[in-house]
């Protein structure tokens, strides 16, 4: 697709959700806001992702003469528009007058009008009105030229239990089995007499029914990424063809503090449907359980899952650049970490920084949530002054812009995986923390400034040398062959304990541990050990010992060379972990949950042998963070409250202050560098 006007826009974008029609009953804070636009060095806003009742005060009658004035001051400002569309709540006359629009939870009980995202997205009526509000947006302001992107709706979430939505999904279940039969093979019926004989008696999980079935429960999910997806395309129709040639996006999630994926929906499926992805990150900086570092490094994996998904650079939709209103501490940033934030998001690829929100609402829930202007109205806060520093900071790396990453090392991320993994009622209900595990995993290269990709198991895994698969529960025969094929043919393969149990529809594997993994990596896996929290096991491994805990894996081995064993228990000294010659290349099975420490010195030694350490960094430092973005641009930065040094190839400039730099950079706490460096 053609993005002429996105791709013609040479800054980064900065900016955030605007909400003027909020204040259409104060043209002063409207025009103040256009003072304050320049003065924050600021170029794009997001407008009208709750405005349907503004824009639609009663059904049938439109005012767009607001957005019209908002539109063309930006335009006139040089500015840019990323417009929304407003299904993410929909205006009271619309749940008053069709009440079947609102969603019904899983106890089957009907909503009340409000919050937001509470319609059913198999509603027909829903639909209708949602294609309308959608095409009159889009007929009037396909050619704005301030029109940037398109918005879809906004943090699309949450799932409707209603008659509809029930129907639905027997279709969706009878398109993807065709007979019952195949239906209780999957969701194996026979168990406490569960075999379905009539579509009709196929329910999504409730409290107050079946929520036992992992097969029923696993297919549910998926049915409701399903139906989202297909909500988005309903949304996007008439605004992709009169609109061709404007990109168009939703924005994606994080969930918990620890930022990891968004759990409800496939963000991998739903990323093929999107131009480019968007996210909104809110990381708990400066709490009092982890470092400064561990938290960036968890923000870099979902960075980087975000960006490889897509492969190409993406956009951080919402950030603050102050604190937040839903964590439990509301915590303000600490001088200098807006501007340190802030380049991380570039540095692991995105192209904007754009925050929610412009202006601090006045009342209800939001009001207290950062924004670039307070209640104070004050250009001169410190806040409002952090974000002016960092406008004028994008200005002076522009040339960054649209250069994406060159990463060598993947990790394996997989929706399925979790959902199923999550389920199972076995191993340690508290302790499985799959996507925890692979923050742990990932957390190795962070420290060592080498770049990685996040993926899921569809993605082409050709270009990378290492690729890390922990936990994989739930693989499909078709992952397994695909791993098989990678390493035959060269590439290094590291796997985990909890892999390779079940099938697509959560069904165990018959006879045990699958053959395909027994060759891939030289052993067959015998038993799994569950630890309580206080029980440790140790592991040896190149003469020295480290701490497992949570989960062994018992193996038998074939043909691998074992390069760790257990120290305790009935498997003392039993292989812990393993390697394995395939094909032309290696497999690597790590039969316990371990330590950063032993992580620590596993990988090491497996990017010595690929010679995949970061040949800028001569001497790092885990708590300075450097990534690589195109050729020659380096993001350095201090994650620390104390000064850090690290040792580099080679002199440069650091944009941000225009001068030289030195192969001996030191760094202040929260100090960001970034480097252009003398090779092209």
């Amino acid at each position: 697709m053609e993005q002429k006007r996105y791709d013609l826009e040479k800054r980064f974008l900065h900016g955030g959700d605007y909400n003027p029609d909020q204040w259409l009953d104060y043209p002063e804070i409207l025009q103040k806001d256009l003072e304050l636009m320049d003065k924050a060095n600021t170029n794009t806003f997001s407008l009208g992702i709750f405005a349907w009742s503004t824009l639609e005060p009663e059904e049938g009658v439109f005012h767009f003469d607001w957005l019209d004035r908002v539109m063309d001051n930006i335009a006139q400002k040089g500015g840019n528009v990323i417009l929304a569309t407003p299904s993410g709540a929909r205006p009271a006359w619309l749940s008053q007058k069709y009440p079947e629009v609102l969603r019904t939870n899983g106890h089957r009980e009907k909503m009340l009008h409000g919050g937001r995202h509470n319609h059913c997205f198999s509603s027909p009526l829903y639909r209708e009105k949602v294609a309308i509000i959608n095409r009159k947006l889009a007929e009037r302001y396909h050619d704005h030229p301030a029109l940037l992107m398109w918005h879809i709706s906004n943090e699309y979430s949450g799932e409707c239990h209603c008659d509809l939505c029930q129907e639905n999904f027997r279709l969706w279940v009878k398109n993807k089995y065709q007979t019952l039969e195949a239906v209780n093979q999957a969701w194996w019926g026979p168990f406490w007499s569960h075999t379905v004989t009539d579509w009709a008696q196929i329910e999504s999980p409730s409290p107050i029914g079946e929520m036992q079935v992992h097969g029923l429960n696993l297919d549910w999910r998926r049915f409701v990424t399903d139906q989202t997806i297909d909500f988005y395309e309903h949304e996007i129709k008439d605004i992709r063809s009169l609109s061709p040639n404007v990109p168009i996006t939703t924005n994606f999630m994080a969930d918990t503090y620890d930022l990891i994926p968004f759990q409800s929906l496939d963000y991998g499926k739903f990323a093929k449907h999107v131009d480019i992805i968007s996210w909104d990150c809110y990381p708990a900086w400066h709490n009092d359980w982890e470092t400064t570092a561990d938290l960036a490094s968890k923000v870099g994996f979902i960075n980087d899952l975000y960006r490889s998904l897509k492969q190409q650079p993406f956009l951080i939709m919402e950030s603050t650049p102050s604190g937040v209103n839903w964590h439990d501490v509301n915590k303000t940033k600490r001088p200098g970490m807006h501007l340190l934030s802030s380049m991380q998001f570039l540095a692991h690829g995105s192209d904007s920084n754009l925050y929610f929100q412009w202006r601090k609402s006045r009342g209800s829930s939001e009001k207290f949530h950062g924004a670039v202007v307070d209640h104070d109205n004050d250009e001169h806060n410190r806040v409002f002054q952090d974000v002016a520093k960092v406008g004028a900071s994008l200005e002076k790396i522009k040339e960054i812009k649209g250069k994406n990453i060159d990463a060598k090392v993947a990790i394996i991320y997989d929706w399925d995986n979790n959902w199923a993994l999550n389920d199972a009622q076995g191993f340690g209900l508290k302790s499985k923390r799959y996507p925890e595990t692979l923050q742990e995993h990932y957390r190795y290269f962070w420290d060592h400034d080498i770049s990685v990709d996040v993926i899921t198991p569809d993605q082409d895994l050709s270009k990378y040398q290492l690729v890390i698969a922990p936990m994989l529960y739930l693989m499909t025969k078709q992952t397994m062959e695909k791993l098989n094929a990678y390493t035959k043919k060269g590439g290094t393969l590291v796997s985990t304990y909890l892999t390779g149990y079940v099938n697509e529809t959560d069904l165990a594997y018959l006879n045990g541990w699958p053959q395909e993994l027994k060759d891939l990596f030289g052993i067959a896996v015998k038993e799994t050990d569950t630890l309580y929290p206080k029980q440790k096991n140790k592991l040896s491994f190149a003469g020295k010992n480290y701490d497992v805990h949570d989960y062994c894996s018992i193996v038998e081995n074939q043909a691998a060379e074992v390069l760790a064993t257990y120290q305790d228990d009935f498997y003392a000294q039993s292989p812990s972990v393993t390697k394995h010659a395939f094909g032309t290349g290696e497999a690597y099975y790590i039969g316990a949950r371990t330590t950063g420490d032993f992580l620590g010195a596993f990988y090491g030694s497996i990017i010595d042998s690929l010679d995949l350490a970061n040949p800028w960094v001569e001497k790092s430092d885990p708590s300075i963070s450097v990534q690589q973005r195109g050729e020659n641009h380096y993001f350095v930065m201090n994650f620390s409250e104390e000064s850090h040094e690290i040792m580099v190839a080679s002199e440069g400039v650091d944009l941000l202050k225009n001068e030289s730099t030195v192969q001996h950079i030191q760094l202040a706490p929260y100090e960001v560098k970034v480097i252009r460096t003398n090779a092209e």
